[in-house]
């Protein structure tokens, strides 16, 4: 069987609370772990984009308007859809799964 969900690929996600939203594959685990025993793959997108800065507002607005918001998650295969757009970075070295199980973020 070929492998569609290829590290670097864009996709979006089909469910759950970032719904609609496009995000990155960043690790792929098909067999499964030991919690998880489905074949799933770790995602990053972004989850709020930045708002449109107008010159009259203070300091303090401008800087909370340019905030960008991401998200980290493991998807099920069944709740993304590939496309056919793929990103050239490696962003293994930035995000693992390592990341999820820490309670201190």
């Amino acid at each position: 069987m070929v492998k569609i969900l290829k590290l670097g690929k864009a996709v979006i996600k089909l469910q759950g609370q970032y719904a609609g939203q496009q995000a990155v594959t960043v690790c792929n685990l098909d067999d499964g772990t030991r919690g998880q025993k489905y074949g799933h793959c770790l995602v990053a997108g972004i989850d709020k984009f930045s708002k449109k800065l107008v010159r009259k507002d203070s300091a303090k607005k401008q800087a909370k308007k340019s905030r960008v918001k991401c998200f980290i998650k493991l998807v099920n295969y069944s709740h993304i859809m590939p496309t056919r757009y793929t990103l050239v970075v490696d962003l293994k070295d930035v995000v693992s799964a390592d990341v999820l199980q820490s309670k201190t973020n």
